[in-house]
């Protein structure tokens, strides 16, 4: 299952309802921030997620509204968190950018207070994995080089039967763990048993995939592909599909298309220009793939097999508000 909350669902400029691309995705211990721009620190606040344990960066580009809130943030985390290290990935020409950002502004002439990891993706890197999860990162095309998506999977796993353990005498213990992890074991009265015994039909994992900028569609298909779940930009609608083309940015009809072509779960669009309503971009996109959720800043979606739930918006403030009401302002 994954968590995923929208820190800032805007395009190039912030707007009063919107701020700029950022988004957090938790799954078990793990906690990605995917984007940074202006203003995230703050709204990682208002969502109430706090800072504790966020040492995971993806960067789809180098853009500044995708970049520039790494300074404050890498400030505030470096001074205040107790972190070890800080991973910050991206294509070369982005880390490049951010490297100046931190040594020649945030840290000019002084050495980060916490160690500041960046990493290099490349087409299909592993960026994490573990027995349950794996992050991979692919190109996808934009204005500029090394813009990459992102894939989170679950990886497929067999379920165990108890009942069917039980039956042929398998203890509780080393053995039942030995079959879950795919060994035969030996029985005390030397029967073995060999895992496909006690383990069920192969259960798909939960698939997330993010992209953000992106000014073509046609070679993402097979990253996007049976996908629970895809988050993708829709900067314009069809009706400036000249324009979105000229700017290398997709229509809220090319996404629902993509969606639609690659047979994914639930479409969720973010990016979005100030010229429009949400809702406009919701019913060109919903026209093609029912399916689809315009983000709001602070929108929260639960990710899971079984489809994708957006959840009640729970934020800081509305707590702060209701304790000044009772004490009075500070």
């Amino acid at each position: 299952m994954f968590e995923l909350i929208f820190l800032g669902t805007s395009a190039s400029t912030p707007s009063s309802y919107r701020g700029l691309s950022a988004q957090m995705l938790l799954h078990r211990q793990y906690r990605f921030l995917i984007d940074c721009g202006e203003g995230t620190q703050r709204q990682i606040l208002r969502s109430g997620l706090g800072f504790k344990g966020l040492n995971r960066i993806l960067l789809t580009h180098g853009h500044l509204d995708h970049i520039l809130g790494l300074g404050g943030l890498l400030s505030t985390l470096g001074r205040w968190e107790a972190l070890n290290h800080i991973e910050i990935y991206g294509g070369r020409a982005t880390l490049d950018r951010v490297a100046d950002l931190i040594y020649r502004v945030v840290w000019r002439g002084h050495r980060p207070p916490v160690e500041i990891r960046l990493i290099a993706l490349e087409p299909g890197m592993v960026i994490l994995e573990d027995e349950r999860l794996v992050v991979s990162a692919f190109p996808v095309q934009h204005r500029g080089p090394g813009c990459f998506g992102f894939t989170f999977e679950e990886k497929a796993r067999r379920p165990f039967l108890a009942e069917k353990a039980e039956a042929l005498g398998v203890p509780f213990g080393p053995e039942r763990a030995r079959l879950v992890q795919g060994e035969a074991v030996t029985l005390a009265d030397g029967r073995v048993i060999r895992p496909e015994q006690v383990l069920g039909e192969e259960i798909r994992g939960t698939k997330y995939v993010h992209i953000g900028d992106v000014g073509r569609t046609n070679d993402l298909v097979p990253h996007c592909r049976d996908a629970t779940c895809l988050t993708i930009e829709a900067t314009y609608m069809d009706e400036e599909a000249q324009m979105a083309e000229e700017f290398g940015h997709l229509t809220a009809l090319q996404a629902a298309k993509l969606a639609r072509e690659a047979d994914v779960g639930t479409l969720i669009l973010t990016h979005l220009s100030r010229r429009y309503f949400g809702r406009d971009i919701r019913d060109e996109a919903r026209a093609i793939f029912p399916a689809t959720y315009v983000a709001r800043d602070l929108d929260q979606f639960q990710i899971t097999r079984e489809g994708v739930t957006r959840l009640p918006r729970r934020r800081r403030e509305e707590v702060e508000e209701v304790v000044e009401e009772i004490n009075g302002p500070e």
